[in-house]
């Protein structure tokens, strides 16, 4: 007999099974978040620096996503999560390290979007709406000397109209044009081509138009004619001054390349080095020995800190009343701020110098310098002053670079075979030297994704060209230049700018013999974002997590690693003006280009989107291709059929009727000028009306999937596709 209160057709063992088919879900989740809750608890203060990768992937998630509906969505999301995490009990009371980790990332996660979201509102500068000529009048803000380039680089703050705000503007001023009094504070009157200031000419290449955003720049462009100066400057106060004339006197006492390698080091003024030298070390893995970071900053400020130390324990006087360490870390940290001051206080110059002043505070106090904590705070620092750098190449290899050192230093492994022990100074050598080589071929394999990503190309020998350079510019050319620049107060400096010379000398020796290498460069075409980001949450678990649980960071790693080695090239890449067409070969070895350019920046941003070393032909020489004053027809043979191209070469009017059977008879035509809407293509037509929408594009065939500029910028500020 059934129940008095059962459903006509409904079994009581049905209501059992499903009780306990929920009981079992309850179960397994209660079991999933003691585990979960048991790890955090067991994690200690390690949990720490995920806050500030909770604090970047904010950041990075409102630049990855499109629109401020998408954001204003984001943030209700932390925002519930946070208020789900505070209000519930059962988390409160069984789960409580569960708990205040999802509040935590929660909150900070939020604060990353707002704080990026409120940087580019109030610091965004739009960019001019057109390419003008124009003569202003402007103040000079920033001067930045490039004698490589026969060039100086003026930054002025000016109004292009009477109506308009000021805007900050760049041009380039011809060497020979320049004068010892257009220094800051000065004013012009100049006459002037600009430019806004570029986007990303292809999806994935470099983002000039973001990085003018948040630097406030609204316009680009050259001078023309002579300036004229109405106003004298104070030359940007003493620190300015001082800079340029380091860098000048360092230069006139040693020429070349080593001059000007040497004045970077000792003024961040990198104007002066040759472009075949700057390619070289870039390719070796050296590049980052020239700009001002973390080597420089550490060498000036491990170099004063040992010097003090070892001068106040002269005096003992001082020595019994005083902590020296204390001292001592004060002394190193003033010299680590003025050498930023003096060198620019460029970001990454900045980052390394607060990194350096907490090792210093973790000194003074005598806790562990180097750890993920102090790593992290200084990481969260450079964020709330500069959210913006998260998405940029220096920021993420800096802090994957130190990351990596710190993760590797703290294995048992590591700790045993660096562990004092009784030896001879030569098996302390090997053993020192082996230790550089394992941490340099470390942080190569973690810096890898980075450059591939930003960059298309990564040097594979950097870790052993480092295991000499690093030294060498460590402990010789940078002793040698201070104690050179001493001695010049007397008169006495020719010798050790001789030395300071062979080092340098034997610095570019040890770059351009290692780019030379045969496979010394790795190149890739354009990587995905999601490519990326399983390098970066696979990086992040491996280094920040410890146990054997922190070996599940392989997993994203080796699911990146598989879908970077099935990576193809795209098949046709158009430039956002849609001048320049580049037709991949089915081998991926090399392209044909619609046409012949002698820019190295269209040639170097299609190459590197292909993933091609220069092995660039002109389209016209090609049998699968036929070219008249007007247009060029080709043909590709992809995914298992046979596509036809119509490009455009020329401005003269096309009749009507034949533009439309041209174009009917094609799948794809591309175009630099407005067609008709009579011009219908089997499939895509990229002519400047669409360009204008979308930007540049990078075409695969085989898939029909078209990735364009627009898609990655969405309606940020900086992107002005179709406005």
């Amino acid at each position: 007999m059934e129940p008095l209160d059962a459903e006509p057709g409904h079994e009581p063992e049905a209501d059992a099974a499903l009780q306990q088919s929920q009981w079992r879900n309850r179960t397994r989740l209660s079991s999933a978040a003691g585990w979960i809750d048991a790890r955090l608890d067991a994690a200690g203060f390690d949990r720490a620096p995920w806050l500030a990768v909770a604090l970047g992937g904010g950041i990075a998630a409102w630049f990855v996503l499109p629109s401020a509906g998408w954001w204003v969505a984001l943030i209700g999301l932390c925002s519930l999560g946070a208020v789900a995490s505070w209000s519930n009990d059962r988390l409160a009371e069984y789960y409580p390290f569960l708990r205040s980790s999802l509040l935590a990332v929660s909150l900070v996660a939020l604060l990353g979007i707002a704080l990026v979201w409120a940087k580019s509102e109030l610091i965004g500068a739009s960019p001019i709406d057109r390419p003008l000529v124009t003569t202003i009048d402007g103040r000079i803000i920033a001067r930045e000397e490039q004698p490589a380039r026969n060039r100086v680089r003026l930054t002025f703050a000016t109004r292009l109209d009477d109506a308009g705000d000021a805007k900050a503007i760049r041009v380039n001023l011809p060497l020979d044009l320049d004068r010892t009094d257009y220094v800051e504070g000065a004013t012009l009157r100049l006459r002037a081509r600009l430019m806004p200031p570029a986007p990303p000419m292809l999806p994935g290449s470099y983002n000039f138009a973001r990085a003018a955003w948040f630097n406030g720049l609204s316009a680009t462009g050259s001078v023309i004619g002579e300036p004229q100066l109405k106003e004298a400057g104070d030359g940007g106060g003493f620190i300015a001054s001082a800079q340029r004339r380091l860098a000048a006197h360092v230069r006139s006492q040693l020429g070349g390349s080593p001059g000007a390698i040497a004045a970077a080091f000792a003024s961040g003024d990198r104007g002066a080095i040759d472009e075949a030298d700057d390619d070289a070390m870039r390719d070796a893995g050296l590049t980052h020995l020239l700009s001002i970071s973390g080597v420089h900053v550490s060498a000036v400020v491990a170099a004063a800190y040992f010097i003090a130390i070892k001068l106040l324990a002269l005096w003992p006087w001082l020595a019994l009343r005083v902590r020296l360490p204390v001292v001592a870390a004060a002394i190193a940290a003033g010299a680590g701020i003025g050498y930023t001051l003096l060198t620019g206080a460029e970001v990454p110059t900045v980052r390394s110098c607060a990194a350096a002043l907490l090792v210093l505070f973790a000194l003074a106090l005598g806790r562990e310098p180097l750890s993920m904590r102090m790593l992290a705070v200084a990481a969260g620092g450079v964020m709330l002053l500069w959210p913006e750098s998260v998405v940029g190449p220096s920021f993420q290899m800096s802090f994957a670079a130190v990351m990596s050192i710190i993760a590797l230093s703290e294995t048992e492994a590591v700790r045993r075979f660096m562990s004092a022990r009784e030896e001879g100074a030569a098996a302390r050598i090997v053993r020192w030297l082996a230790m550089l080589l394992l941490t340099g071929l470390v942080i190569e394999i973690a810096l890898m994704p980075i450059a591939l990503y930003h960059f298309n190309r990564s040097g594979l020998y950097g870790a052993l060209a480092n295991v000499i350079a690093i030294p060498l510019t460590t402990f010789i050319t940078m002793p040698l230049i201070a104690l050179a620049l001493l001695a010049d107060l007397f008169g006495l400096g020719a010798p050790l700018w001789w030395l300071c010379g062979k080092s340098l000398d034997l610095l570019l020796a040890i770059a351009h013999f290692t780019a030379d290498r045969p496979g010394a460069v790795k190149l890739l075409p354009t990587m995905a974002r999601w490519h990326f980001a399983l390098f970066i949450a696979g990086g992040l678990w491996l280094a920040l997590w410890h146990g054997r649980g922190r070996l599940y960071g392989f997993v994203p790693v080796a699911v990146g690693a598989i879908a970077l080695l099935t990576l193809q090239p795209p098949d046709v890449l158009v430039t956002d003006d849609g001048r320049h067409v580049a037709l991949v070969d089915a081998d991926g070895r090399g392209a044909a280009l619609l046409r012949d350019t002698k820019s190295d920046y269209v040639r170097d941003n299609l190459s590197e989107q292909a993933g091609l070393d220069g092995n660039l032909r002109v389209l016209g020489d090609s049998p699968e291709a036929n070219c008249n004053r007007d247009f060029c027809t080709a043909t590709m043979e992809r995914g298992g059929r046979t596509w036809r191209l119509l490009l455009s070469l020329g401005r003269d009017n096309v009749p009507e009727r034949d533009l439309a059977a041209a174009c009917a008879a094609a799948d794809i035509v591309i175009a630099d000028r407005w067609l008709p809407r009579s011009c219908q293509p089997r499939w895509l037509k990229a002519d400047r009306r669409y360009l204008k929408e979308s930007g540049g594009l990078s075409i695969n065939l085989a898939n029909r999937r078209i990735t364009s500029v627009a898609q990655r910028e969405g309606v940020h500020g900086w992107w002005r596709g179709g406005r």
